[in-house]
């Protein structure tokens, strides 16, 4: 009997892999490696726009965690590696929307918190002519100012939560009205107050500031007058959110409203649909008809509706120059992506060559 079929064959010869199967073999896994990095645990994003200013500023490069609240599976699972939702140079898009799976959130460390600043995809993308996946919509960075459950309201800019006032982001700023004696001010100290400043009149100007800037500028003895700019109550502004006559709101001078949690059931009326019918319908998939008085749900007569998610109010730092929640309402748990981190780069386009770092925002946590 031969025993030695288990001994390994010495005379095998070991076939050596060429240059180019190896490189192809390393950025194969690098690829799989950085996506399953990207997906479940930390991201990098880019400041495009100035909603987050001066808590964030435009050209902030930060890291994203997919683990605070938990990383979000795939819902379009076949797209291009890194890009998100459109091909580089070519425009076309990045993914195939063929094949849908499911919402699933895997076990987080928490869950999103009021004053968290938070990635989300935005959830007006779902609309024609984009109508992008969930997980393929843009990526929007804003400041958690409303967790499910709460009743939020604005008054004369400042945000209320069950009645009780908000905390105010150290740097959010909003926009000033000062008036000078008509003497001009200093190029230098307007730079260090960190203030964008719009000369409107001989003696005007609009500042946009965090409060503790404007505090500053009241010791200038040729200013002799500082006015902050309120949108009136009562008084409808366009574009604000639910867009309808009923609701007479402003950017300033907001709700009361609550935002939907998960099991809450609401008495839907003509106040209450305007704000809830988007919620109902497009973020939670009912057919929702309006037959002379009556509300019909999925074929069914009713008066109430029980929420299957979590929503959040999302607002930006730079409360007057932020499009948020005041203007498109509610951001569905589903769209949640992770949680801002720190700023890990910081480039200012508008500086010279040798100054685009900003050197003092590196490794800068974000409060």
């Amino acid at each position: 009997m031969n025993l030695k079929f288990w001994k390994k064959n010495t005379n095998k010869v070991a076939v050596k892999k060429s240059a180019g199967k190896e490189w192809l073999d390393a950025i194969i896994f690098a690829v799989v490696a950085a996506t399953l990095i990207r997906g479940l645990f930390i991201e990098a994003y880019v400041i495009p726009t100035g909603s987050m200013e001066r808590t964030l500023l435009v050209g902030d490069f930060l890291f994203v965690s997919k683990v605070n609240y938990g990383a979000r599976t795939p819902i379009t699972p076949i797209a291009f590696p890194f890009a998100h939702h459109t091909m580089p140079i070519i425009g076309t898009k990045a993914y195939w929307d063929g094949i849908q799976l499911p919402y699933y959130r895997l076990p987080g460390l928490g869950h999103v918190e009021r004053y968290d600043v938070v990635v989300f995809n935005y959830p007006m993308d779902a609309d024609a002519p984009l109508s992008r996946p969930i997980d393929k919509q843009e990526n929007y960075i804003k400041r958690c100012m409303g967790a499910p459950g709460d009743t939020l309201s604005v008054i004369n800019g400042q945000v209320f939560i069950d009645g009780k006032p908000a905390e105010k982001p150290p740097m959010s700023q909003t926009d000033y009205m000062v008036t000078t004696d008509g003497t001009e001010f200093n190029p230098m100290a307007l730079e260090n107050l960190k203030a964008d400043v719009e000369r409107i009149g001989s003696n005007q100007y609009l500042f946009t500031s965090p409060k503790a800037e404007i505090e500053k500028l009241k010791q200038f003895t040729t200013v002799k007058q500082i006015i902050p700019i309120v949108s009136e109550k009562n008084s409808r502004e366009q574009g604000i959110f639910p867009g309808d006559s009923l609701h007479q709101w402003s950017r300033d001078n907001y709700g009361a409203i609550i935002i939907p949690k998960q099991g809450w059931t609401v008495k839907l009326d003509s106040l209450s649909l305007p704000i809830y019918r988007r919620a109902i319908e497009v973020y939670e998939a009912n057919k929702l008809e309006i037959q002379g008085n009556d509300i019909i749900i999925n074929g069914k007569k009713t008066n109430t509706y029980t929420f299957k998610m979590n929503y959040y109010w999302m607002m930006g730092d730079n409360r007057h120059n932020s499009a948020d929640s005041r203007y498109w309402g509610f951001v569905p748990e589903d769209h949640i992506v992770g949680k801002a981190l720190f700023v890990w780069m910081s480039l200012d386009d508008k500086a010279s060559f040798f100054n685009k770092i900003r050197w003092s925002r590196l490794f800068r946590g974000i409060n």
